[in-house]
């Protein structure tokens, strides 16, 4: 089996987080990998985003070479005579792809498989670097069918938090046989041996002539604990962690034991939240420490724990390469440069159950007027719950759904509190915001960690700043080569 490790051999030192729906997209990943680092695509919602970029931008000679690779044809002239014929002027809305449901098939699916080849394989363009791609464990539908895609594009590396994925790395030893795989489906109210608990996936319409590569597998984790029930109860080789601390944006982990919150309602993290570095250097896997990543001393401190590097989000997520919506990101930049802005924790914003990060900027979800105007919608549903009905049959529902139908479907009243619609406004971030039928467009809402003030260190005597300046930035005047000597071969 061919190794994916960084040109020299080595493990990547640094592995650029996977943000967001699509602000770590293609052009970040490409970047990132072409310096001999680990750049990674969000894999969240990448069928949408697929289709609506053919509604806006069409097909370029990059994206032809790509479709081009793919070994379904029938799937690329489909996908492209559905999404790709017009093109969206105006304010005229996308035509979206339907929400996914537990019997979605057809060209729900294989929009799923074409869409993540597509982004690892224009990631992967122009380069020898290596390319991972982010998925959450608790968007569960589309997990099989985005894995399929990026390993037939070649992803080199896929990493998952948000849960505990320990049934994906054997579910990546089956698809790179190309072998049918079985997923485990959340169902309030159904027992696991329900038929409804289980996501079935074929992937042999999509196979190609050649044999695939398993790619490594990489548990984004925010314990020893959790990393030490992941290598032990995984149904295959976990390759390796990153251990994210509560610093990080997007969603985080509740904390472990009382569950208790400051004046401003953010978590509050105690001593069981604390890893154990030493438990993870003895589990014999390379690890990545995430959060707070801003500065070269951050890098060497990682290093003097045991860690093989660092994983960084927000300051590549203001980068030139970003995927955020540049209006949006020029906003944020000159915010940071005062280094007035602030982060809070919500409890309630994401209908997953974990902590989100929010990041309070004006005209965005975070301002009370903005959410209070905002009309309640859950059209995408990559959030939704699925439920058991008293009939028997399946049901999803969401908290930021209108209130009136998430409490018919047995939802809480207190859990719409706060809610907010991640998937409309995490794709308004990107700039790919849906039109609605009057002409306003759904608004944004920006998630970063904590340290998001740091970004003003790399916008001395200038307004904005490239990848390539967040890497050189991370390892000035340090040596970059971990003290661990833990192999990511196998």
């Amino acid at each position: 089996m061919t190794e994916a490790n960084s040109p020299n051999g080595a493990p990547p030192w640094l592995i650029q987080g996977g943000m967001g729906i699509a602000i770590s997209g293609w052009p970040l990943a490409r970047a990132v990998s072409s310096m001999g680092q680990l750049g990674v695509v969000s894999g969240t919602a990448i069928d949408n985003v697929f289709v609506r970029r053919l509604q806006d931008h069409g097909i370029d000679e990059e994206l032809q070479t790509a479709l081009d690779a793919f070994p379904a044809q029938s799937v690329v002239h489909d996908i492209l005579e559905k999404y790709a014929a017009v093109r969206r002027t105006g304010s005229m809305p996308y035509r979206s792809l339907p929400a996914l449901t537990l019997g979605s098939k057809g060209r729900a699916i294989d929009a799923i498989v074409l869409a993540s080849f597509i982004e690892v394989s224009l990631a992967k363009m122009g380069h020898e670097g290596v390319v991972g791609i982010n998925l959450l464990t608790k968007v569960q539908l589309p997990t099989a069918p985005a894995l399929c895609g990026a390993i037939l594009a070649g992803v080199d590396y896929v990493l998952m938090g948000a849960g505990v994925p320990t049934h994906i790395p054997g579910v990546l030893e089956q698809l790179s046989r190309g072998e049918r795989v079985t997923l485990p489906h959340s169902v309030t109210g159904a027992p696991s041996d329900d038929p409804v608990s289980s996501i079935h996936f074929d992937p042999t319409p999509y196979l190609p002539s050649h044999a695939l590569r398993r790619p490594r597998f990489v548990g984004i984790i925010s314990s020893h604990v959790l990393a030490t029930a992941l290598a032990k109860r995984s149904n295959g080789p976990v390759d390796g962690f990153v251990v994210e601390r509560p610093t990080a944006g997007g969603h985080n982990a509740p904390p472990r034991g009382v569950f208790e919150v400051d004046d401003e309602g953010n978590p509050l993290y105690g001593e069981r939240d604390t890893v154990d570095f030493d438990v993870l250097t003895g589990l014999g896997k390379p690890f990545w420490i995430g959060g707070g990543i801003t500065s070269p001393k951050d890098v060497r401190d990682a290093f003097a724990l045991g860690a093989s590097g660092v994983q960084v989000g927000t300051l590549f997520a203001y980068c030139d390469e970003s995927g955020m919506d540049p209006e949006l990101r020029r906003r944020v930049l000159a915010e940071a440069k005062t280094g007035s802005l602030k982060v809070k924790t919500s409890l309630r914003a994401s209908s997953t159950g974990y902590p989100f990060k929010v990041a309070e900027v004006g005209g965005t979800v975070s301002d009370p007027a903005v959410y209070a105007e905002r009309e309640r919608k859950c059209d995408l549903g990559y959030l939704r719950e699925a439920y058991l009905k008293p009939n028997g049959s399946l049901g999803y529902r969401c908290a930021a759904e209108p209130v009136d139908a998430f409490i018919r479907k047995g939802g809480a009243l207190e859990a719409t509190d706060g809610s907010t619609c991640l998937c409309n406004g995490l794709m308004s971030t990107c700039g790919l915001g849906q039109y609605r039928a009057d002409g306003h467009r759904e608004p944004p809402i920006v998630t970063s960690g904590d340290s998001i003030n740091d970004i003003r260190d790399l916008l001395v005597g200038r307004e904005s700043y490239s990848a390539r300046d967040v890497i050189a930035h991370l390892g000035a005047g340090i040596d970059v080569t971990p003290t661990s000597d833990v192999s990511i071969t196998r």
